[in-house]
């Protein structure tokens, strides 16, 4: 049984998330940028969306009696829109009023004060889904639309606004460096839908990037000055003559 040690980075999200432990993914890229200082844990679900994502994050946040047991999510990225926005009547369809809502939804979960699941501590960043390449996109059964898509991306944008959270927004540093060509997001998509390591590094800068600006006080380097430390001390900081004292856990945030 592991015990409470580290506070966490928290993932969740669609398949876009739950690939993001791949060679190259956001996941695997904020666990080494976190090392040793928060653990990031991928609660990622390929094939959901925010219709189905309210009911399993009432399940994987923790209500306020329960926090005091548990890691404390400090960073949680929501990324879902991907599946949403299939057509109708696809089961994975959301309308975009609803996904809205439902992005909403999730984050009120965390913030506000009337929530069961209100966590005072815990920064949110949303993220916006991706372009799709349908001319790369070979699954007939699960059909996507190049525009819709877009139309998703920027509803994040508008509840990023609304609920007062940062966006990540990838759409566009994806979609222009693919040339404005859905054809050219080839780039950056391996299969028309899910990103590749140069997908996920523009998703993973693009946070790092949030939390020097907006959270500074997650920043894990000595960019702008020490605001994080380890959990347990580096090795040279170590008693010698009576380490015991010298090896208890400690806060990360300075």
């Amino acid at each position: 049984m592991a015990a409470n040690v580290q506070d966490i980075v928290m993932l969740v999200g669609d398949s876009l998330t739950q690939c993001g432990w791949e060679q190259g993914g956001f996941a695997q890229l904020l666990s080494e940028r976190y090392v040793r200082k928060l653990d990031v844990v991928n609660r990622g679900f390929g094939g959901y969306q925010t219709d189905w994502a309210i009911p399993v994050c009432e399940q994987i946040f923790a209500k306020q009696h329960e926090q005091q047991h548990v890691p404390q999510i400090k960073l949680l990225t929501i990324w879902y829109g991907a599946n949403d926005a299939a057509p109708a009547p696809s089961p994975q369809h959301v309308p975009r009023d609803r996904y809205k809502a439902n992005l909403s939804h999730l984050v009120q979960m965390v913030k506000s004060p009337t929530s069961a699941y209100y966590s005072p501590e815990t920064r949110i960043i949303l993220i916006t889904p991706p372009p799709v390449n349908t001319k790369q996109w070979n699954s007939p059964d699960h059909p996507r639309v190049f525009e819709t898509t877009r139309l998703y991306a920027e509803a994040v944008k508008e509840v990023g606004e609304k609920e007062n959270v940062p966006v990540a927004d990838i759409w566009t540093p994806i979609f222009d460096g693919a040339g404005r060509s859905e054809e050219g997001c080839e780039k950056y998509l391996n299969d028309g839908l899910h990103l590749n390591s140069d997908g996920y590094n523009i998703v993973f800068k693009a946070i790092v990037d949030i939390v020097e600006h907006v959270y500074p006080e997650l920043d894990p380097t000595e960019a702008h000055g020490v605001r994080m430390q380890s959990v347990f001390v580096p090795w040279d900081e170590v008693d010698v003559q009576n380490p015991r004292p010298s090896l208890m856990k400690r806060k990360t945030q300075l």
